[in-house]
This record gives structure tokens, sequence and C-alpha cells, in this order.
């Protein structure tokens, strides 16, 4: 099996010596060349092929030979058919924001929830407990608190562009997050994503009780998620790609045919071969 090395650029423009570089590298790994680097779209992003994929160690030496420049690199299998499956996490990923932090925000308590967030994200706490220790912090707040917090979440740059791409390619697409399912609706719908999944917050009498029904999406639910899926629709799991940022998107990047960190924290970036922490999301249309 053939495998494509593809260089995207962000700030800095992709140029002839970044991939006189790139050769030189796996001419140093021993890695053997199959043809030689080819343009997708001129100093934006280009790719050439090789007769092996690169070991997390090898592409983590790569990464730092191209990060004063900010590019991208990924190593992937050559396909010649469009992926039938993409399912993505939300927050820090598809938008730019931790919902629930944001949301926090409305009771005066960001600073507080976002800490536990960040650590739960590194995989330092259980997610469980931390989605519980969260949301009753927020015991009492209105219902009004997430139409505001929905009004300013933001969409990751180059989300729409990739959305549009793969459905125009025919991929269904999964929205799934360890969020909640008022945001993961709204984002669903206004994307244009197939599905979307996450936690359901109570409310009663306009106010949130604090707590979250059962039963709640953690990482093992997202990868039951993407098995459920590559099995409803007849396909391999190789034909599936998987999207995130934190600690509880791993198992589902690591089983997915090509499993893609974004923004990745630290736990992601030392396990997934392929991670985007410069380029915006609209890139990986050229994977298409």
């Amino acid at each position: 099996m053939d495998y494509q090395i593809t260089l995207f650029a962000s700030s800095t423009p992709l140029s002839a010596g970044h991939l006189a570089m790139l050769e030189r590298f796996l001419e140093e790994c021993g890695i053997l060349v199959t043809a030689p680097p080819e343009w997708l779209e001129p100093h934006k992003a280009a790719f050439l092929l090789v007769a092996e994929t690169l070991t997390i160690t090898q592409m983590k030496a790569l990464r730092r030979h191209l990060k004063e420049g900010r590019i991208d690199v990924f190593c992937t299998p050559v396909r010649d058919k469009s992926y039938g499956l993409f399912m993505a996490d939300m927050d820090s990923t598809i938008v730019t924001s931790e919902t629930l932090d944001e949301l926090a925000a409305e009771a005066g308590i960001k600073d507080k929830i976002a800490e536990i967030t960040a650590r739960a994200m590194r995989g330092e706490l259980d997610f469980h407990a931390a989605l519980k220790e969260r949301v009753g912090l927020l015991t009492g707040l209105d219902e009004d608190a997430l139409t505001r917090t929905f009004e300013t979440t933001e969409i990751s740059k180059g989300a729409a562009e990739l959305l549009k791409a793969l459905k125009k390619s025919g991929t269904r697409c999964v929205l799934v997050s360890g969020g909640f399912t008022y945001f993961t609706s709204k984002i669903a719908g206004q994307l244009g994503f197939d599905a979307h999944h996450g936690n359901i917050l109570d409310i009663e009498n306009g106010q949130l009780t604090g707590t979250v029904s059962a039963p709640i999406l953690d990482k093992d639910s997202k990868l039951a998620f993407l098995r459920q899926y590559v099995q409803e629709l007849g396909i391999d799991m190789g034909d599936s790609i998987a999207l995130g940022d934190g600690a509880n998107d791993l198992p589902m990047l690591s089983k997915a045919g090509l499993g893609i960190g974004y923004r990745p924290k630290p736990l992601l970036a030392d396990n997934l071969l392929n991670c985007l922490f410069y380029a915006d999301l609209s890139v990986l249309w050229y994977l298409l």
C-alpha cells in the first residue's frame, strides 16, 4: 500500500524548500519515496507518495522540523474513493469554545469551571465526575442562559467549508459531543450534519437543576457511535474519519480509518499520527 504525506500551509506559504526538507528527512529515515512531490494548490498544499507509513516517533520529529513555518503534516493511506463517514467532536473542534465554560460565564464562575474542563480534556480527571461537578455548579441558572451562550458561540474557521465538501462527496456527517444537545442540535442544523448526539441538561421551571440525564455520553459512547454508524452504513472502519481535540476523543480517533487531532491536547498529539495544529479545517478537503 502506498501512503501520501501531505503538507498544509497556514500563515507561512509552503515552498519548494519545505518539500526538499521533507525529501531529505524521508531519505534519512530510509523511507522510499515512490513519486515526486505534487502541488495540490501552489504555496498552500502539496504531497508526495511513500512506500510505508511514518511511525509516531518519525512524525513528531517531522513536526519539529516544520514547526517554525507553522506547516502541518499528515501521513494517510492512498485512497481511490470517498470516505463514507465523518464524525466530529463539537467543543474546541467544530466550535471555537467549550460551551459549558461559556455557559458558566453566565453564572459568573467561568474560571472555576474552565479549570476543571481543561484538566478533563487533558485526561487528568474522570470525565463523568468532572461533568457532574461542573453541571452541579450551575444549579439554578436561568434557562435563557443557554440561548445567550449559543448566540456568542463561534464556528471554527474552515468548518463550514469542510462540511460542504464532505456532503458534496456523499459522506455521512455526525456531530458527537460530551457537551449538550441544546448546542449540538443547533450547530448540526447550522452546518448540515446528518445527525448529532450529546448529553441532556435537566431543566425544571425554567432553571437548570444541576444534573444531566443518564446515560452520560463519554469517550466510550463516542467510540460506540462510530462503530454503530460504520455498521449502519455498511462500510469498513477504514472508510471513516473522526475529528476531535481532547482526551475523551482518543478512543474514537484511534479506531477511525483517519483520526485527526484538531488543535490537540498533548495526549492526542502524543498518540495520533495526524494532527492539525496551525491550518484551518478547510484544508482537510484536500484529503478527500
